[in-house]
């Protein structure tokens, strides 16, 4: 699986980083404020511009260490500087484009010429977004940014969407060139994700039987996505060991704040995802909101439930645990749950079979005469709800690529299906087919009646 190209929107606080990114995505996906700081959880989306895609990361503005401000932060304090440095450093080191976000009607600021010191020195291209210009009167002000010795500098005004498109075009022209050389890699590739400190450094040293990672009780040891070989009865699996992330809020300024990165491009590495759940704490929401970042991407899923051993147990605890992770990850009711204790090694002999059995069913095919019988069965015992007096008919189904396994029923009113009658369907076909641990994914598509006959 490769990535796509990552995409960073960095610079000093208040410069207008999340409207770029909104703009960007197409979306109002990122809080938006005068107030410098709002943006505290990092957030990221696909992006599309004349047939390219990419990873856009929105990093956010730099933090105070402590407390929050109710009125806009002097962008050159000497306390934010570092937290600069920082954050240009690692997109440095994980971006494959970066965007240097100033502010077209202030100048340059200490601020900004401190990330271009840092950014002049990489390898990676570089672009400057001089943004808040919404008139092309101020456009003749962005030509002291070339000051700043980086790439070319595009005037915007990412609030009205001036002059984003000759951005754009930019920006997809910068982008590295995916036919680069890759090594064959016929591994399966898992990812260890979950919040910081719920044993993922702990859960890899005990699959590979030796201390290959740092283990540590302080949240956030491992900043890297480290890649690690396991041969295990005669499959190699590839390990990577993501940085934890944190809760909304409770992120520390600096590095630990941008390994997210590094947990993004790892899970569009990933062909099974583990999901790390701490059993002592259960799912909790920033658990839930790594969860989600799953349902975005083709990876197969396996919840651990973590630390079991330190939990007191009856009969009934683990059917009851499970049916709370459940409800909790009910975006996920195909992931198979296991109980463990990465400390221990309590049921992780389990975990690379498991693994097996999804990456497996990433690559079920279902023949077509088996499918379709199934589609016509399944919509004889609980027809699609009629509209107008109308039903959708469904002509034929098909199933053009896997890992996730997808499938194209061909019907006459694709608008009709209704996504309560696309889950009836997906649950009907995992319980004809399995697909333990992978998503499935569903397409309907206009045919004529004539095409496939009465």
């Amino acid at each position: 699986m490769s990535d796509k190209a990552l995409v960073a929107l960095v610079g000093r606080p208040n410069v207008g980083k999340s409207t770029l990114f909104n703009r960007i995505v197409g979306k109002r996906l990122a809080v938006v404020s005068d107030v410098a700081g709002t943006t505290r959880d990092r957030l990221y989306s696909e992006a599309e511009w004349i047939g390219q895609t990419f990873t856009v990361v929105d990093t956010g503005g730099i933090e105070m260490t402590k407390g929050w401000h109710t009125e806009p932060l002097s962008e050159d304090s000497e306390r934010f500087l570092p937290l600069i440095r920082q954050q240009a450093s690692i997109a440095i080191q994980d971006a494959d484009v970066i965007v240097q976000v100033v502010d077209g009607q202030s100048g340059i600021t200490a601020a900004d010429r401190e990330v271009a010191d840092i950014l002049r020195q990489s390898k990676k291209p570089v672009l400057i977004a001089a943004n808040k210009l919404e008139s092309s009167k101020l456009w003749d002000s962005v030509y002291e940014f070339y000051e700043l010795a980086l790439g070319e500098v595009f005037p915007i005004s990412a609030l009205h969407g001036t002059g984003t498109g000759d951005f754009l075009d930019g920006l997809v022209k910068a982008i590295p060139s995916s036919e680069s050389e890759e090594v064959e890699d016929d591994s399966i590739k898992i990812t260890i994700l979950g919040r910081p400190n719920v044993g993922k450094s702990t859960l890899l040293n005990k699959l590979l039987g030796e201390e290959r990672a740092i283990v540590s009780p302080i949240a956030g040891t491992t900043r890297d996505a480290t890649d690690t070989k396991l041969l295990w009865h005669g499959q190699e699996f590839t390990l990577i060991d993501t940085a934890g992330i944190r809760r909304r809020g409770k992120i520390e300024p600096g590095i630990e704040k941008y390994s997210v990165l590094r947990s993004i491009k790892a899970l569009q590495r990933a062909d099974v995802a583990l999901l790390l759940v701490d059993a002592s704490e259960g799912v909790t929401a920033q658990g839930a909101h790594i969860a989600g970042m799953l349902t975005d991407e083709s990876a197969g899923v396996i919840i651990l439930v973590n630390k079991w051993d330190a939990i007191e147990k009856d009969t009934y605890t683990i059917n009851e645990f499970e049916e709370r992770v459940r409800q909790d990850l009910n975006f996920l009711p195909f992931a198979p749950v296991l109980f463990i204790s990465a400390q221990t090694g309590q049921r992780v002999n389990k975990i690379l079979p498991q693994v097996l059995e999804v990456n497996n069913a990433r690559f079920q095919r279902i023949p077509t005469a088996k499918l379709n019988k199934f589609m016509r069965d399944t919509i004889a015992k609980h027809p699609p709800p009629s509209k107008s007096g109308s039903r959708v008919k469904f002509f034929f189904a098909t199933q053009p690529s896997v890992a996730p396994p997808t499938f194209v029923f061909f019907v006459n009113k694709p608008e009709w299906v209704h996504f309560g009658y696309q889950r009836y369907l997906e649950n009907q076909m995992r319980e004809a087919f399995s697909f333990p641990g992978t998503p499935i994914r569903f397409f309907f598509r206009a045919r004529s009646e004539d095409r496939f006959g009465k």
